[in-house]
C-alpha cells in the first residue's frame, strides 16, 4: 500500500509540531514554507550572518524559540521540506505552488493548513504615510534585517503583540517614544476570570508592561487615535491622539507601528471550500473546525492561528492534535490519552484567548468616526468617504458588492489589511449588523505571482521534480 501523501502548509509552531507527530508515526510529510527558513513569524530566524542572542531576539519566548528550531533541525532529514514555496491555490486534492519560478501541482491525501496570521488593522488618518508599519512588519524588520523602522517609534493599537513588539524594540536598543493602547484598564480587570485560565501567559504579559514602565516609556491606555501627521515627501513626523480624559496629545516621532491583535490567514481554507462561521467576540469570520482540527472538507485540517488566534503555545498543541486527527482518519489510531490531554490544554488556552479579546477589544466603534478623507484601502487608495458613498448611493451593503463598486480589497493584499475595517465602515454606513456585511471571498492567486513563472507540464509533479 502506497504511503499517504500528507502535506503541511506553514513551518511555524503549528506546522513543525504537526510534522513532528506525523514523522513519529512513520509518515514522511511534505512541509511547505513560504519563508526562507522555518519558525513562522513569532520564531522567525535571523539571517545566517547575524549573531544576536536568542534572548535579545525573542525576549520572553527565547526558550520556546530555541526548542522549536532544535526540533526542526532534528526533523529535516525525515521530511520533504520546501522553503520559499508559495501555495497560491487549491482545487480538489491538488495544491498549486510556485517554487523557484516554476508552477507545479502537488497532490495530497491529507492537507494540514498551518497558515498563521497577519496583523488586524483599523485605519487612522495619515496611516498611508511612509513610516507607518504594522506591528508584524516592525517585528520582521527587527528580526530579519536587524534594524528599527525609525529613530523614534510610537506603538499604537491594543493586544499582547503591541507590548511584545514595543518591548523587543526597547531591548534591541531602539528608541520607543510611547505605547498607545485603545483598551482601558477596567476592561482588563473585568476579563481577569478568563485571563487566569493561563496564569503563566498572564504573568508574561504583565511583565512586558512592567518592563516598559520601568524603562520610563510612556504607556497610555484608553486612547483614541486622531491622526498620524507628516507629508507625502517626508513621511511620518508625529501622531496625535485623545487620552483617556479626552485631551488631545501630540507626540513627535518618525515611525508608527500599528496593530489590533491578529487575524487568521484563511484564504487557502476558503479556496479549499471550508465552511466559515461568525465569531461575535472578535467580530470576524473563522473556519469551522472540530475539536481536533478537522475542517468541513474531508482530508483538510487546520491548526494554529490560521484557524483561531490562540497564541504560539496553543499553535504547537493544535498542530500535534491535527496530526493525530490525520493519523486517526488514515486508520492509524493514536493514543486516546494524548488526544484528551491536548484537547484539555487547548480548551484552557481558548478561555484565555476569550479573556484577551475582552481585555483588549477590537475598536469597532472607531470606524464610525473616521473622516471621509481617511484612506481605508492603502493598496488601491480608496477613502472612507468613497466606501460610504457606494453604500449609501449604490446600496452596496455586502462586502463583495462594495468591493466591486469601490475596489476596496482588490489590491496586492486582497483585503488582508483593510477587509475587517471596511466591513465595520459598511456596517455603520448601512446601519446593519456586522455579520450581515459578510466577508470578502478568497480568490486565487492568494498572493501575486511572478511574471517569469514557468508552467510545469500538465500533470502532478513528483517531489523529486519540485525539490
Amino acid at each position: 500500500m502506497a504511503e499517504p501523501r500528507v502535506v503541511v502548509v506553514g513551518a511555524g509552531p503549528a506546522g513543525v509540531r504537526c510534522a513532528e507527530e506525523l514523522v513519529a508515526a512513520g509518515i514522511r510529510p511534505t512541509l511547505i514554507d513560504e519563508s526562507r527558513r522555518d519558525g513562522g513569524q513569532i520564531y522567525r530566524r535571523q539571517p545566517d550572518n547575524f549573531t544576536r542572542s536568542y534572548g535579545k531576539l525573542y525576549g520572553t519566548e527565547a526558550a520556546r524559540a530555541t526548542a522549536m528550531h532544535g526540533s526542526f533541525e532534528r526533523l529535516r532529514g525525515r521530511i520533504d521540506y520546501l522553503p520559499q514555496t508559495l501555495v497560491w491555490s487549491i482545487e480538489d486534492h491538488n495544491l498549486y505552488v510556485i517554487r523557484e519560478s516554476r508552477h507545479v501541482t502537488l497532490q495530497f491525501d491529507a492537507l494540514v493548513l498551518c497558515t498563521g496570521a497577519t496583523d488586524r488593522l483599523m485605519p487612522v488618518k495619515g496611516w498611508n504615510l511612509a513610516g507607518t508599519y504594522s506591528l508584524g512588519g516592525a517585528q520582521v524588520a527587527l528580526k530579519s534585517q536587524a534594524c528599527a523602522i525609525g529613530r523614534a517609534v510610537v506603538f499604537v493599537g491594543t493586544g499582547a503583540l503591541l507590548y511584545l513588539v514595543a518591548s523587543q524594540y526597547h531591548r534591541a536598543g531602539a528608541r520607543v517614544e510611547a505605547v498607545l493602547d485603545t483598551s482601558r484598564w477596567s476592561a482588563r480587570v473585568a476579563a481577569l476570570p478568563g485571563l487566569l485560565a493561563a496564569p503563566a501567559a498572564l504573568w508574561k504579559g504583565l511583565a512586558l508592561t512592567l518592563s516598559l514602565r520601568r524603562a520610563d516609556i510612556p504607556v497610555y491606555t484608553g486612547i483614541e487615535p486622531v491622526q498620524i501627521t507628516g507629508t507625502a515627501d517626508g513621511g511620518v513626523s508625529g501622531i496625535s491622539f485623545k487620552d483617556s480624559g479626552g485631551r488631545v496629545v501630540d507626540l513627535r516621532c518618525d515611525a508608527v507601528a500599528l496593530g489590533y491583535h491578529l487575524r487568521p490567514e484563511t484564504q487557502l481554507a476558503d479556496l479549499a471550500r471550508c465552511e466559515f462561521y461568525f465569531d461575535p467576540h472578535t467580530r470576524q469570520w473563522l473556519p469551522k473546525v472540530d475539536s481536533d482540527g478537522r475542517s468541513t472538507v474531508p482530508g483538510v485540517y487546520l491548526a494554529g492561528d490560521g484557524a483561531r488566534i490562540l497564541g504560539a503555545n496553543a499553535a504547537e498543541k493544535s498542530g500535534r492534535l491535527a496530526a493525530l486527527a490525520v493519523l486517526q482518519d488514515l486508520g492509524r489510531a493514536p493514543a486516546e490519552e494524548s488526544l484528551i490531554e491536548l484537547r484539555r490544554c487547548l480548551a484552557s488556552l481558548g478561555r484565555f484567548a476569550d479573556g484577551l479579546s475582552r481585555a483588549f477589544p477590537w475598536p469597532a466603534q472607531q470606524a464610525a468616526f473616521l473622516s471621509d478623507d481617511t484612506i481605508v484601502c492603502r493598496c488601491e487608495s480608496v477613502s472612507v468617504g468613497e466606501l460610504r458613498q457606494v453604500v449609501q448611493q449604490a446600496g452596496a451593503c455586502e462586502s463583495n458588492r462594495a468591493k466591486a463598486f469601490s475596489r476596496v480589497g482588490m489590491g496586492r493584499c486582497q483585503g488582508r489589511y483593510c477587509g475587517h475595517a471596511a466591513a465595520e465602515i459598511i456596517a455603520h454606513a448601512a446601519n446593519v449588523p456586522i455579520e450581515q456585511v459578510g466577508r470578502l471571498r478568497g480568490q486565487a492567486p492568494v498572493k501575486p505571482l511572478q511574471i517569469a513563472t514557468v508552467e510545469n507540464a500538465d500533470r502532478p509533479a513528483s517531489l523529486e521534480e519540485v525539490r
